[in-house]
């Protein structure tokens, strides 16, 4: 019984490997999506973003990211209110992360 359950999860299981070995380990996908998932946060709580960067700087675990954003939000805004506007917006990703660096700064052109 067993082996009829191990045969008919074995589609699943091959797709599965092929997906984590053809894109890099999982560590590495693991951190892409955690980068991927605080960018569309922030697009979506600050719209005027016109630079962001987003970097694990945990050594691939996840666990620490520095972020360094430009937007039009920020302008006229103290450093600290720049940096509680980022925290505010990623309140529950950070809740799972161990630190964050943030570095912000008002658009260039101001508008």
């Amino acid at each position: 019984m067993f082996r009829n359950f191990i045969k008919i999860l074995e589609p699943f299981r091959n797709n599965l490997s092929r997906a984590v070995a053809g894109n890099g380990n999982a560590f590495q996908q693991n951190c892409l999506s955690k980068e991927e998932k605080l960018r569309e946060a922030l697009k979506k709580a600050i719209p005027g973003i016109t630079y962001v960067s987003i970097e694990d700087i945990s050594g691939g675990c996840g666990a620490m990211f520095e972020i360094s954003i430009e937007a039009k939000e920020f302008k006229g805004l103290s450093r600290v209110k720049q940096h509680r506007l980022v925290t505010d917006s990623l309140k529950s990703e950070i809740a799972e992360m161990h630190g964050i660096r943030i570095h912000t700064s008002p658009s260039p052109n101001g508008d």
